[in-house]
């Protein structure tokens, strides 16, 4: 019983739902990031580049023959693996940069004076009763 009660204290700790909560975000956020790459940057790319499609490039160590499959080096997978990267990464970037720039923003804005205390609203009372006198 000792190790199920130290697992559900430890399974039950704020950072460890926290991080559950931000692999489960980071997943959607990889699937969005995947389809803005496969299906919103690629094509006008690929039109750039001349319709060159990376995960077709690949390198033939050995044929085909009858019974077995040709043996290739699929280095246009890997190409357009290290370009999703540089997309996903660079996104995440931004997305950071923007969230960092509103906090500054938030922490630049000039904090409300602090009420006077009521020693001060007193004193204040105080000489305008004295002003007025005079």
């Amino acid at each position: 019983m000792g190790m199920m009660s130290e697992f559900k204290a430890f399974a039950m700790k704020g950072n460890v739902v926290d991080m559950a909560v931000g692999i489960i975000i980071g997943a959607a956020f990889g699937k969005i990031v995947s389809s803005f790459v496969g299906d919103v940057i690629m094509p006008p790319l690929g039109i750039i580049i001349g319709g060159v499609d990376f995960s077709d490039l690949a390198v033939t160590l050995k044929a085909a023959t009858e019974s077995t499959a040709a043996v290739t080096l699929n280095y246009g997978k890997f190409i357009q693996t290290v370009f999703d990267f540089t997309i996903v990464a660079f996104a995440i970037f931004m997305a950071i940069k923007a969230m960092n720039s509103l906090k500054k923003k938030e922490e630049e804005k000039p904090a409300a004076p602090p009420a006077p205390s009521k020693e001060e609203v007193l004193l204040t009372e105080i000489r305008d009763l004295l002003k007025q006198k005079a």
